[in-house]
């Protein structure tokens, strides 16, 4: 009788985890209309600490570096998500707005108010749109990792449902 406890027990627990992958997996929200390009993937072996003119970058380990051109249509999506590391996004052309987890969003672009460029560097979900298409360029510094992981898929969130 025991026996059958655990057994039954064992198996809510095995499809409690399977029910918590699938619903994650359908939370998941993939991006659309945007065309990327990697312009160059490397490993930055050594660590970094620079202190110049009021800026600061410090690595505390090996990193993966990789410049990207993302080239948005029209309409065009992310998908939620985040980047581990720190993102630097320039805007060439056209707008592009982040909407946060919270769901409050801001527009960058050439003569934005909040200017051509943005930077990530927060484990929060995240999604750029463009209404009227963009093109922009985007360095990654991430941690060192095999594979290589540039990106993490997030679920979306609540007030965006």
């Amino acid at each position: 009788m025991v026996y059958a406890k655990k057994s039954t027990s064992a198996a809510a627990i095995l499809l409690s985890a399977m029910a918590g992958s699938i619903s994650a997996t359908a939370w998941a929200s993939p991006g659309a209309g945007i065309t990327p390009e990697n312009l160059v993937t490397a490993d930055f072996e050594e660590t970094a600490v620079i202190n110049n003119d009021r800026v600061k970058i410090q690595t505390k380990d090996r990193t993966d570096v990789r410049v990207q051109r993302l080239t948005f249509a029209a309409g065009a999506y992310s998908g939620w998500h985040h980047h581990p590391g720190v993102v630097i996004v320039a805007v060439a052309s056209g707008s592009v707005t982040l909407m946060d987890a919270n769901c409050g969003s801001k527009t960058y672009g050439p003569g934005q108010a909040n200017g051509g460029v943005f930077i990530e560097g927060h484990v929060a979900a995240q999604q750029a749109v463009s209404a009227d298409g963009a093109t922009v360029y985007v360095t990654y510094v991430a941690p060192s990792a095999e594979p290589r992981v540039f990106r993490v898929e997030d679920p979306v969130p609540f007030c965006a449902q």
